[in-house]
């Protein structure tokens, strides 16, 4: 049997800034009862840190990675490049370009490195759209989107 304590989704943003904008995406992770774990690393400052974590997220059980970045946003490309998981990535809202920049560079990606992109500071959506793609294989994982939904449905 599976350890359910075991991340299986694995989170990385560029900076320790991009925390409080990624606290929306844990809360959901954590009320769906989802194992993640979670990784600071820079795509342009600490690129052999960047490269080691995404290269062995699959080795460690992760299925699905979220990645936060801003302004050049780089991350979440560069995870993708060394990981077999889909990735998904949340633009941060910046004070230059208040996360245009971010989203723009994110959705830019060359043909054969996809990663799928949510709405700027749209951690919350990541952590349910790291579900609904584990809920492709994993029955539990999609009750719990089939019953998230239905919560949506009553308020």
């Amino acid at each position: 049997m599976a350890d359910e304590n075991k991340p299986v989704i694995g989170i990385i943003m560029g900076s320790e800034s991009d925390m409080p904008a990624m606290e929306p995406c844990m809360k959901q992770l954590d009320e769906f009862g989802m194992a993640y774990e979670v990784k600071i690393a820079s795509a342009h400052r600490k690129p052999a840190v960047v490269h080691e974590w995404a290269s062995t997220a699959h080795e460690r059980g992760i299925k699905v990675i979220i990645a936060a970045a801003g302004k050049a946003a780089h991350l979440g490309g560069v995870v993708a490049a060394f990981t077999p998981c889909p990735v998904i990535c949340v633009p941060m809202k910046t004070s230059d370009l208040g996360g245009l920049d971010s989203l723009l560079s994110m959705v830019q990606m060359p043909s054969g490195v996809p990663v799928a992109c949510v709405a700027i500071n749209g951690a919350k959506n990541a952590a349910i759209l790291a579900v609904q793609m584990l809920g492709t294989g994993c029955k539990g994982a999609r009750q719990k989107i089939i019953d998230f939904k239905e919560s949506m449905a009553q308020a």
